[in-house]
């Protein structure tokens, strides 16, 4: 017979009740994870964390860029919550710095998938032409962009 599955109302997932006791009982202890530790990870570990502070700083830079300057161009304003799923420090087997760790990596996607879709934004309004090279990931709105040199349809405007 299947278990009962409950839904977390915090992190949204399902678990259950097995599920919830098994992974606390896996969790490695800090000291244990610090000492199995490559001597390479433990020594890269402050130059990933030097991170936190461009980060945050580029963060609150867009989000007033955004706030100052969008509205005067007549754009709507980037759901900001939607690009920042800090959700892992909820799982019960991670340790205390295993759940630091996916915050870090969580908040650094979230500002960059953020700030990247203020650019786009950004571009689509003040020059939506495409590069004449391809571009390996580009980003959502580009697709909508001219085609490099042609002037008509830059004068349109980006399409639907």
């Amino acid at each position: 017979m299947l278990a009962k599955v409950e839904r977390s109302v915090r992190a949204g997932a399902a678990f259950d009740r097995n599920a919830r006791e098994l992974p606390v009982r896996r969790q490695r202890s800090v000291a244990a994870y610090v000492r199995d530790a490559r001597p390479g990870i433990l020594a890269t570990a402050p130059a990933i964390y030097s991170l936190l502070l461009p980060l945050a700083v580029l963060h609150a830079w867009v989000w007033t860029y955004e706030r100052l300057c969008f509205p005067i161009y007549g754009l709507a304003r980037v759901p900001h919550r939607r690009y920042f799923a800090l959700d892992r420090h909820t799982l019960p087997y991670l340790n205390g710095l295993e759940k630091a760790n996916c915050w870090f990596c969580a908040y650094a996607n979230g500002v960059v998938a953020y700030v990247r879709e203020v650019v786009a934004r950004t571009e689509e309004y003040w020059c939506p032409i495409k590069h004449q090279r391809p571009l390996p990931e580009p980003h959502s709105r580009y697709d909508r962009f001219s085609d490099y040199g042609d002037a008509e349809g830059f004068r349109r405007g980006p399409g639907p």
